[in-house]
């Protein structure tokens, strides 16, 4: 009998909050509110996409001169989004891998006025203006906004490795004569270095010119940039 009185008590006590709670929960699931508590919004909170993009600093300045022998300087890039790569033509490991990066970014943004590409050569003892302009119709470049730029060693070396950090140097014992970074500088309209946050939430820096994740994400934003 009492075991009895104690199942009618409990049955009582689950009616009641069933009266109280499943309304709760329908309203919530309708309004889209019950996916939205304090935990899941903190593990949505890192997402590099939907977070604005660290400003690094200012992109140095430069003049060159690109593949169709015309003076390019980093104010032919001022209101567009760009990519900056150092590469050389004759490089026989990273290089023809980069080029390829670049062309998935050409053909993603190709016919976008306000996005372009700075390819600039740490050989250009050898890669003159004619040379570079084979290397582009080789790779199969269109783009009237991609610019394969040479001018003195010095200040090309002292652009990578002081101007943008990006290692470049000339060592005879590497093949090809010269060793770099395989990675890509992404400048917004303004002229600033701009980069995502890592998983840790620290800047990246620069975007990884040799791996699908890096194209992958530099892609995205290089399309937010676009859309400020």
């Amino acid at each position: 009998m009492f075991k009895n009185k104690s199942y009618i008590g409990i049955s009582f006590i689950i009616l009641i909050f069933g009266i109280y709670a499943v309304p709760k929960i329908i309203e919530r699931l309708q309004s889209g509110h019950v996916i939205k508590g304090n935990r899941l919004d903190n593990v949505n909170s890192g997402s590099n996409t939907g977070d604005k993009l660290v400003e690094i600093g200012s992109a140095p300045k430069f003049e060159l001169v690109n593949q169709n022998n015309v003076k390019i300087s980093d104010k032919n890039y001022l209101g567009k989004v760009y990519v900056l790569e150092f590469f050389f033509t004759t490089c026989p490991s990273i290089c023809p891998k980069m080029n390829q990066s670049m062309l998935i970014l050409q053909d993603k943004f190709f016919g976008n006025p306000n996005f372009g590409i700075a390819s600039i050569t740490i050989d250009p003892v050898h890669d003159t203006s004619e040379v570079l302009k084979s290397h582009a119709e080789l790779l199969g470049v269109k783009s009237s906004n991609w610019h394969f730029l040479t001018g003195d060693k010095s200040l090309i070396m002292n652009l990578a490795n002081k101007g943008f950090n990006l290692y470049a140097a000339e060592n005879e014992k590497v093949a090809g004569g010269f060793e770099h970074s395989g990675l890509f500088a992404l400048i917004d309209k303004k002229g600033n270095i701009r980069c995502r946050k890592d998983e840790f939430g620290n800047p990246i820096l620069y975007y990884d010119g040799l791996e699908k994740t890096g194209v992958r994400d530099i892609q995205q934003d290089i399309s937010i940039l676009l859309a400020e």
